[in-house]
């Protein structure tokens, strides 16, 4: 595969979520992951800051589509109606990609205290990213962070269902994050 080729950034993931998965987070060097890719030291770091930050890749995507997708929420829309909204948006643009790398990716993870870090963090800024557009559309604070936090949960919960359940042609996250939210809702309402 030449370097010039297109669909380095995702060449770049994948090699190094397998090499990661393969020998471990810490042993993994990044010259080694752009040898698996195929690609230069240059363009990796055009795309990374450092291996840490592979973890991250589409986060930002991820927060501005949860976040359009409840801006964009009819008006007069619950706060979790207006979640569901954000998680339909961001669904859409999980593919098959995300889908087959999800079970690797949960491996190396789950093997690196460091990547479980990133992982966390990964959470709070998605969490931050819908509590601050429910407030946007005038949803108190606490009220906001709730439902973000559910929101992540849902995501969390549905993307997991999603990427290691069968393989259905009409089978999209959508529907796995939509039955997440709902479950998270009845069970809230179950709190008292």
């Amino acid at each position: 595969m030449g370097r010039w080729e297109p669909g380095a950034r995702e060449r770049l993931v994948v090699a190094a979520v397998d090499l990661f998965t393969e020998q471990g987070y810490d042993a993994t060097t990044v010259a080694q992951i752009v040898e698996r890719a195929g690609v230069t030291k240059s363009t990796f770091f055009r795309y990374f800051p450092d291996k840490r930050d592979l973890l991250m890749a589409g986060q930002e995507t991820l927060s501005r589509l949860l976040a359009e997708g409840i801006a964009e929420a009819p008006e007069g829309a619950t706060p979790l109606t207006a979640v569901a909204a954000g998680l339909e948006r961001a669904s859409g643009a999980m593919g098959e990609f995300n889908r087959d790398l999800a079970p690797r990716l949960r491996a190396a993870v789950a093997a690196s205290a460091e990547l479980q870090e990133r992982d966390a963090l990964k959470s709070v800024s998605l969490g931050a990213a819908m509590t601050q557009a429910l407030v946007a559309r005038g949803v108190a604070d606490a009220t906001a962070a709730l439902a973000g936090e559910l929101g992540v949960l849902a995501f969390k919960r549905g993307f997991a269902a999603w990427s290691e359940g069968g393989r259905e042609a009409a089978d999209d996250l959508s529907v796995h994050t939509s039955a997440a939210l709902e479950e998270l809702r009845a069970a809230s309402a179950s709190l008292g």
